[in-house]
């Protein structure tokens, strides 16, 4: 064993990686900036000073005291956007995605909640449309409900001429039920009547309206979920969304491959006898584009292909919509690849940088996490990245079920980012040497 060749081996091995600027990019800086993006989004040291709120709705029917009151509390949350909409609004825009959750109150909720506080009876039914990609956004929702419907609901029954009523009623009701009904009559009108008694004292003395009766108290409502999908025997399927961001990925990926390749013929010298063929930088320039294009498109029916055959995807939506979308997104992805041929110096150091953009473009498209949870200021700025456009529209047509409208303005963006590829490809293009 020769330990001096080892030696020269592994210090020719330094050499060359302290030389490599990609492999320097790719091992050091990538990993730093994906540690330091999910870091951020997900509070980083502390809890981020512009945390992105939820954005949900609250559908009042009710219009009472208690359901202005639960709307107004929600709209304080720090973790809720809240938009006051109508109950065909609020369907809508959850299908959509525009909002993730909305409460719908119905009429009489406030007086019933108060009368069922003490009787548990005919409690009112309060529906929660949830977008089904965000679970937890209705867990989140849920339990923000029940803390201020609380709140606002004892308010109202252990204050006023309100409270009085609902007392009355109840006591009323316990009296007259039987033991199979009320197995506890007789501790219940125990505490009805020290309730009532208490509220009298308060009224009384100025005291403030519920103090000290809030705790140990029911929920004196019933809340279900209900998934609004594009259709309601259509259930929501998860992989939907990761091959909308893993094919948006990996077609980039191949938009890279073909810039590198181009780069590969000049530093190879095969540059020379592609110009020796009869087309003009136009002509050429057109078919690395179709040649691309039709890859990315092959591409793209395969990962379908496996998608609706074997996790059981479907595109719910406009057929039209999805295929205009595929086509616009991989021509896109054809002129990147010209135009990282154009402005590139060489294929390594282009395929590092062109790596780490593709990264942060599709952490910025919401294909790893959703966009929801960025903060605020990045939501916004996320919208300038194409790829959000891309997986935003594919969202839409599949498992969203929306028709082509919703795909109109993701193709815009699509296309404008194509032209603008293609126009620094053009521009910079080096045909003469």
């Amino acid at each position: 064993m020769s330990l001096t060749a080892i030696r020269a081996l592994v210090r020719n091995d330094l050499r060359v990686y302290r030389t490599d600027r990609r492999a320097l990019l790719i091992g050091i800086l990538v990993p730093i900036l994906v540690a330091a993006f999910f870091g951020y989004v997900f509070g980083g040291s502390g809890q981020a000073a512009d945390p992105g709120k939820i954005p949900v709705a609250v559908v009042d029917e009710d219009h009472s005291e208690i359901s202005r009151g639960i709307a107004a509390a929600l709209a304080q949350d720090p973790l809720l956007a809240v938009r006051q909409l109508t109950r065909a609004s609020a369907v809508a825009q959850v299908r959509a995605g525009t909002v993730q959750a909305a409460a719908v109150l119905p009429a009489a909720f406030g007086d019933q909640a108060t009368k069922a506080l003490f009787s548990n009876r005919d409690r009112p039914q309060v529906t929660l449309l949830v977008d089904p990609s965000q679970p937890t956004t209705a867990r989140i929702v849920q339990g923000l409900f029940a803390e201020y419907g609380m709140q606002e609901i004892t308010k109202a029954a252990f204050s006023g001429a309100s409270g009085q009523a609902a007392l009355s009623e109840g006591l009323d009701w316990v009296n007259h039920a039987t033991p199979a009904q009320v197995p506890e009559r007789t501790e219940l009108k125990a505490v009805l009547e020290a309730a009532q008694a208490l509220l009298a004292r308060n009224a009384s003395a100025g005291s403030a309206p519920g103090s000290g009766l809030q705790r140990g108290l029911s929920i004196p409502y019933q809340m279900t979920t209900r998934e609004m999908t594009s259709a309601s025997n259509i259930p929501y399927n998860g992989y939907a969304h990761s091959f909308a961001g893993m094919t948006v990925q990996f077609i980039l990926f191949t938009g890279i491959d073909a810039g590198v390749l181009l780069l590969l013929a000049r530093e190879r010298g095969v540059w020379q006898r592609l110009r020796t063929a009869p087309v003009s930088k136009a002509q050429f320039l057109l078919a690395k584009a179709l040649g691309t294009t039709l890859i990315g498109l092959f591409q793209f029916l395969v990962v379908y292909t496996v998608a609706c055959l074997v996790f059981q995807v479907r595109i719910a939506g406009s057929v039209a919509g999805f295929a205009a979308l595929a086509v616009c997104f991989c021509v896109l992805n054809a002129c990147f690849g010209l135009m990282l041929a154009a402005i590139g110096r060489s294929a390594g150091a282009t395929r590092g940088i062109a790596m780490m953009v593709i990264l942060l473009l599709v952490m910025l498209g919401g294909a790893w996490v959703p966009a929801f949870v960025f903060p605020r200021w990045l939501q916004q700025a996320s919208l300038a990245a194409p790829t959000r456009w891309a997986v935003d529209g594919l969202d839409s047509v599949t498992w969203r079920g929306q028709g082509f409208a919703t795909a109109v303005a993701p193709l815009v963006v699509l296309g404008a980012a194509a032209l603008v590829c293609m126009a620094v490809a053009i521009w910079r293009f080096r045909w003469d040497d």
